[in-house]
């Protein structure tokens, strides 16, 4: 069994980060409540303990805190956030709000003498903070180790192995983040790096054959990055009771659905395809709002399975490609709902089926390409651009209708027939059909039709995320041929916003 390192969660956006960041230096690690008593820490037996950001104020009396108890058990623990606040606060320091926030990038200088947690980074470096509150008087035994211009940066207890950044080292935007974690992990944690991704595999065909015994399993296989590595992992763990069902909804890319029918119908697996086009369009007719529409259709998605199922017999298990992203994203119990993924927001109370199998929820997107690669994949399809559940359905802003769809899906082949073959192709790109529309000029005629909005963004763990900087002339071929090949668009435009503020997804 590999050696385990918690991160206890306090609502923070980033706690799964912070997990996939700990994976990624091979150190295995698991997210619990924040409330996780002592006795269960002990009994998991972890190497480290790290605490995540979160968006209360500590010294309310409302706000989430840890057992008391996990102080004194000698384990190493770094606060991040709201877990450096806390850890100060509980201790005797003190947390108040500040006259004015840090937020995005702030510059933070390391104190003498250097924090192990510092060794290897520069002096002075770039870090991305998000508070306003504050700690304004360290407990008693601690230090401060890093600030800036307005706040303690970080401080440690290292005689107790206590340690606290008001930073997030998790995030791409802190110059030497991920070094940060590793120190913590390799330096004052003794982690021997003993994790691989083949152990989240036996673990998982392991996990899946104790669930689901004789039964058969019905897999929603979209032919997407993750169902396909769900249906991969779930063939390994179970190949004579897995059904993969794909319900064409009618909002997949062009071509998209007969390319799935292709591939997975010559597998060894049993392929049924299930052609819900109109079924899907009469739900979402008159609908607007995005959040409505990924409900309508994950509750659609689902009973068009229990029919099936009907069908094929008694089918207990209904398995999903669900990964971490689709789970932070759709909210917590103390975070904001972002958006609801079809796999998990939109999954009605009433649901046919007894149990949920999501063997990929514990990965991030770049883990389950590996993964797939690892199952035996071909590469062509680990390597899909990433799709939402809900296809087109929330690339059309406002009412889903045919001729939208037709019209977005033309724009899209376009936009990824020209980045698929680029020497440093963006990690995710697609158009969008915006409700905006613009007066346009074409031959001797006026025209008033909808912008087209194309997207594209560089990322690793598809949590944060910076607008790819195309070359303008491979952005002027790409509005030329759409607003060449498709009559009814006229202008085209590109989304240079970065995650956070904006989303990846416009809906």
């Amino acid at each position: 069994m590999s050696q385990l390192v918690l991160v206890l969660d306090f609502g923070g956006q980033y706690k799964e980060l912070i997990a996939r960041t700990v994976r990624g230096v091979s150190v295995y690690s698991e997210i619990k409540p924040g409330h996780l008593s002592a006795d269960e820490v002990r009994r998991l037996n972890p190497i480290g303990i790290i605490l995540t950001g979160g968006p209360k104020s500590v010294y309310l009396a409302d706000s989430p805190k840890c057992d008391p108890e996990i102080w004194e058990l000698g384990i190493p623990i770094l606060g991040i956030c709201y877990g450096m606040q806390m850890m100060c606060h509980m201790l005797g320091g003190e947390v108040a709000p500040k006259d004015a926030g840090e937020y995005g990038r702030v510059t933070v200088t390391s104190a003498a003498p250097l924090s192990k947690l510092f060794d290897g980074v520069k002096k002075a470096f770039s870090a991305l903070m998000s508070h306003r509150d504050a700690v304004t008087r360290l407990p008693e035994g601690f230090r401060m180790t890093a600030s800036t211009t307005t706040c303690i940066a970080a401080c440690e207890n290292a005689t107790r192995k206590l340690y606290g950044v008001q930073f997030h080292p998790e995030t791409e935007h802190t110059e030497g983040g991920r070094e940060i974690i590793k120190s913590f992990l390799y330096d004052i944690c003794a982690a021997v790096g003993d994790y691989k991704l083949d152990d989240y595999i036996d673990t998982q065909v392991r996990r899946i054959r104790n669930q689901v015994g004789n039964n058969k399993v019905l897999l929603a296989l979209s032919g997407g990055v993750d169902s396909s590595v769900c249906a991969s992992l779930l063939s390994k763990a179970i190949p004579e009771q897995l059904i993969c069902i794909f319900v064409d909804h009618g909002f997949m890319r062009l071509h998209e659905g007969d390319e799935i029918e292709g591939v997975f119908s010559k597998r060894k697996l049993r392929f049924i395809r299930i052609n819900a086009h109109e079924r899907f369009l009469a739900k979402l007719k008159g609908v607007t709002k995005p959040e409505t529409k990924r409900k309508l259709i994950g509750e659609e998605f689902i009973r068009v399975f229990e029919e099936e199922a009907g069908k094929l017999g008694d089918i207990r298990f209904l398995a999903q490609g669900t990964i971490y992203p689709d789970i932070v994203e759709s909210g917590g119990q103390h975070g904001a709902t972002i958006k609801s993924h079809h796999n998990v927001g939109g999954l009605p109370e009433n649901l046919a089926f007894s149990e949920v199998i999501e063997p990929l929820s514990g990965l991030f997107k770049d883990e389950v390409r590996i993964l797939g690669r690892k199952l035996g994949l071909p590469a062509f399809l680990v390597n899909r651009q990433p799709f939402p559940g809900p296809g087109l359905a929330i690339r059309v802003m406002g009412e889903v209708t045919e001729e939208k769809l037709e019209v977005l899906r033309g724009a899209d082949a376009i936009l990824r027939e020209e980045l698929d073959g680029a020497r440093r192709r963006p990690d995710q790109y697609f158009a969008v059909l915006t409700d905006t529309f613009s007066v346009g000029v074409k031959g001797d005629d006026r025209t008033y039709d909808p912008v087209i909005a194309i997207r594209a963004v560089s990322t690793s763990d598809f949590m944060t995320c910076e607008y790819t900087e195309i070359p303008h002339r491979i952005l002027r071929r790409i509005s030329s041929r759409i607003t060449s090949e498709i009559p009814s668009v006229s202008r085209v435009v590109y989304d240079i916003t970065s995650k956070p503020p904006a989303t990846v997804e416009w809906e």
